[in-house]
């Protein structure tokens, strides 16, 4: 892993050895291993364990890859073409809340998808395989190809796969193929008041 991912407090390595390649192998993903992964994300936290987050996934090389594949932008397509898997995640914009009898707006509902997400990522990270989330889409022409109700949100697609060689990207992507860095903490993290410094 590059040295320069360090962090600044103790945590476990999972934490910075895991990152969003672009170079997969063409290497097929069997289900019950991507299965493993939508797994994970099933017990992400959830506000009032109202659990909105839903997974419509399709492996390459089977009939539902193309229709989600197509609706990533031209970019996006140029790398995922070698991911194993791609997963749509959506989440449900209303919930049934404990106490009520009819769905009201679930504000959180982005926010616990993110969750899943992560819980997605880690799970691919520890099971050597690696995850990279998008904004790059369609929306409209993903949500027909899918058919996903307006009461869902999307909120992003995955691509999966085994982490390649950087050479399969063209030159000017390739040189982006490292983990990021972060921000000091400080820059985030405040006590008591937004941009108090401790």
């Amino acid at each position: 892993m590059s040295k320069h991912r360090q962090p600044a407090h103790p945590i476990d390595p999972l934490f910075t050895e895991r990152w969003s390649p672009r170079a997969f192998t063409e290497e097929a993903i069997a289900e019950p291993a991507l299965m493993s992964l939508l797994e994970a994300a099933r017990w992400a936290p959830s506000a009032y364990n109202a659990q909105p987050w839903r997974f419509i996934y399709a492996r390459r090389d089977t009939a539902a890859w193309q229709p989600i594949f197509d609706s990533l932008v031209e970019f996006n397509q140029m790398w995922t073409k070698r991911a194993a898997a791609l997963v749509v995640i959506a989440s449900a914009r209303e919930a049934v809340f404990p106490g009520k009898t009819e769905p009201v707006p679930n504000a959180s509902h982005a926010f616990d998808a993110g969750a899943a997400w992560a819980s997605l990522a880690f799970q691919a990270q520890l099971s050597g395989w690696s995850a990279h989330a998008m904004a790059g889409f369609d929306a409209g022409k993903l949500r027909t190809a899918i058919g996903l109700p307006e009461m869902y949100a999307i909120d992003t697609v995955v691509a999966v796969g085994r982490k390649g060689d950087p050479a399969v990207l063209p030159e000017g992507v390739r040189a982006r193929e490292v983990p990021s860095d972060r921000r000091p903490l400080a820059e985030s993290a405040f006590e008591g008041k937004f941009g108090a410094q401790g």
